[in-house]
């Protein structure tokens, strides 16, 4: 038996160790291709001094246009993640869309959508660049504050695949 056929999923078990326990990437040869679709969720939260200056700004800072760069940044991240995450599929990325909503509470919500037509889903490719995206706005706004903090990071929803999923509070 190869190892693609022992890594099969298996309810219960996890997917990417084969029988022997070792470390896999999953076959997905012979699943079928449908269009699958992901959203991810990252939250910034800002001090008031740096969330009033960031909105006083236009959401600019020395280094650019803060929302800007994490959009560029995030779909260049949902790109790569089969170069980050060892055991992701390259994927074609179909479509990548960016929501940033900064609240005066100074809390940012990033919204990370991806979509392909293939075998495998694109939920580590959502996640990724609602990461990346939050990661990029610490990096541009840390000269103001380093107490931002990245909290949050999550799957909201998944189509397309063999299970679909929705988080029931968003």
């Amino acid at each position: 038996m190869t190892r693609a056929n022992r890594a099969k999923k298996t309810p219960g078990k996890l997917t990417h160790l084969d029988a022997a326990r070792r470390p896999t990437m999953v076959d997905v040869g012979d699943k079928e291709i449908t269009r699958r679709e992901a959203t991810a969720e990252a939250r910034i939260r800002l001090p008031a001094n740096v969330a009033k200056a960031l909105a006083a700004s236009g959401h600019r800072t020395k280094k650019g246009p803060v929302f800007d760069t994490a959009t560029i940044a995030a779909v260049q991240a949902v790109k790569r993640t089969h170069e980050l995450i060892p055991f992701c599929h390259p994927l074609p990325i179909e479509h990548c869309a960016l929501d940033i909503d900064a609240a005066r509470s100074g809390l940012i919500t990033i919204r990370c959508t991806v979509r392909t037509s293939h075998t495998t889903g694109v939920e580590m490719e959502a996640l990724t660049g609602a990461s990346v995206a939050a990661l990029t706005i610490y990096d541009m706004c840390k000269a103001l504050s380093h107490d931002i903090v990245v909290e949050r990071v999550r799957l909201l929803a998944k189509s397309g695949g063999r299970r679909n999923y929705t988080r029931r509070s968003r």
